[in-house]
């Protein structure tokens, strides 16, 4: 029987949208140049199709508002057209953005990244997060002489090359050999870890793991990495990606005094920008140089690695980290979305089915069916409520450009969606109010 709730839902419509993704479909693979913006993603036919964005909201193609969270996923951390960084793009754009030899710009804001970053000695400049991963998986095989490399299996992506994508539920196109290269071990466990190194003894390169993820790092475990890492003769890689700004300015590294080998960073780097960086240890990093006696490496060299304009970009986010205590307020808003949140479901009688986890600056949310397993049909049902309420959000990620009032204005819909949440468990059935499939997770190995 169709319910009230599931009438307003097919209500909510968006055929400007649906038809832009038609066209997407027809000339780009998977309809978007991100696995985890696709169409797929999202309820059917509920996939807004962004046509601009400013602060913490966007407007689709259809004339919708949104309060947006995860932000390109989660590298728009001051919010969309930020003055400040605009206005520095803007500078650079017109004195040229690309030239024959290395701009002065690159002087100042490798300088500025290294004040920033204090714990690394060299940084190097790329356009996204898998090239600077590859490069340090690279550098940790060219440095060591070894083959392997170890990634914690728990975190979720590293990489679109080979030695990370075969290793993934889409490894088509990936050699049996290249994935053989790359070992697996837990978040958390030193014990398993140091099993793995002794299996594979003086045959891995690096471990690579993301220092921080959805919670805290047990007591001691980081610096337990680092004393492995150093006994079995391998480096310690740190892929600050996420955590780069958002535990601190200078990264998880920063927050936790464990210093890497190598770390990687991105998204909130540039605030939309495409700008990357591999940073190190001066003897590691000048391997990819030309100032050493040893066998050269190919590090990283990219045409459009140093544009004047995202450097000048990830300079003024720096900046305004810097002056306007960017992490603390991201922090501080966070906390007041998971606690409202968190206390919406519980008011509605779905505190175990809707959970809010991570750290405050980095939310995520799970929908849990009625036996408490993950379900990605809950997810459609409580993602189609959101949408209708005017609320894009794939995570709860927050900007900083997102006011009180847009905090508020989350939590109401989300009550709202946790009601339809609760009829749904009660009935035993989301598909009701899911109307249509249910949204996808990016890795399976089918369409």
């Amino acid at each position: 029987m169709e319910t009230e709730e599931a009438r307003e839902a097919a209500e909510f419509t968006l055929p400007r949208s649906r038809l832009a993704n038609e066209r997407l479909h027809a000339m780009v693979p998977g309809g978007a140049h991100t696995y985890a913006k696709g169409d797929d993603q999202y309820p059917e036919d509920l996939a807004p199709v962004i046509s601009h964005g400013r602060g913490a909201h966007v407007w689709d193609v259809d004339g919708n508002r949104y309060v947006e969270y995860g932000s390109g996923l989660r590298s728009v951390s001051l919010g969309h057209a930020h003055p400040r960084v605009i206005e520095a793009v803007r500078r650079e754009l017109d004195r040229g953005s690309n030239f024959v030899r290395p701009s002065v710009v690159e002087v100042e804001a490798a300088e500025r990244f290294l004040a920033t970053v204090p714990t690394a000695e060299m940084v190097k400049f790329a356009k996204n997060g898998s090239d600077v991963t590859t490069a340090a998986v690279r550098l940790a095989r060219a440095v060591t002489g070894r083959a392997r490399v170890a990634i914690c299996g728990d975190h979720p992506f590293y990489s679109v090359d080979d030695w990370f994508i075969g290793t993934t539920p889409m490894p088509a196109g990936v050699p049996a050999a290249t994935t053989d290269l790359t070992v697996a071990f837990p978040y958390g466990d030193l014990a398993a870890t140091e099993d793995l190194l002794t299996r594979y003894r003086g045959e891995v390169a690096c471990l690579i793991l993301e220092p921080a993820t959805h919670s805290e790092p047990p007591p001691g475990y980081l610096t337990g990495l680092r004393e492995l890492a150093d006994r079995h003769g391998c480096l310690l890689v740190f892929d600050e990606m996420i955590t780069g700004f958002r535990w601190s300015e200078a990264g998880a590294q920063g927050l936790y005094g464990v210093v890497p080998d190598l770390s990687t960073f991105g998204k909130a780097l540039g605030n939309g920008c495409a700008v990357s960086a591999l940073a190190g240890r001066r003897e590691v990093m000048e391997r990819g140089g030309l100032r050493h006696s040893g066998e050269r490496v190919f590090l990283l060299s990219t045409t459009h690695g140093a544009e004047t304009h995202s450097l000048a970009a990830a300079m003024a986010v720096q900046t305004t980290y810097g002056e306007e205590g960017v992490t603390a307020r991201l922090h501080a808003l966070g906390e007041r979305l998971a606690a409202g949140v968190r206390e919406a479901a519980a008011g509605m009688g779905v505190g175990e089915h809707v959970v809010v986890r991570g750290r405050a600056s980095n939310l995520v949310f799970a929908t849990l069916d009625e036996h408490g397993r993950p379900s990605q049909e809950y997810r459609t049902l409580f993602l189609r409520r959101l949408l209708a309420g005017g609320v894009l959000a794939p995570s709860f990620v927050v900007s900083s450009a997102l006011t009180d009032a847009d905090i508020d204005h989350t939590v109401e819909v989300v009550a709202q969606a946790c009601a339809v949440y609760r009829k749904a468990l009660d009935a035993g059935d989301p598909a009701p109010w899911a109307a249509g499939r249910p949204v996808k997770p990016v890795f399976r190995r089918y369409v």
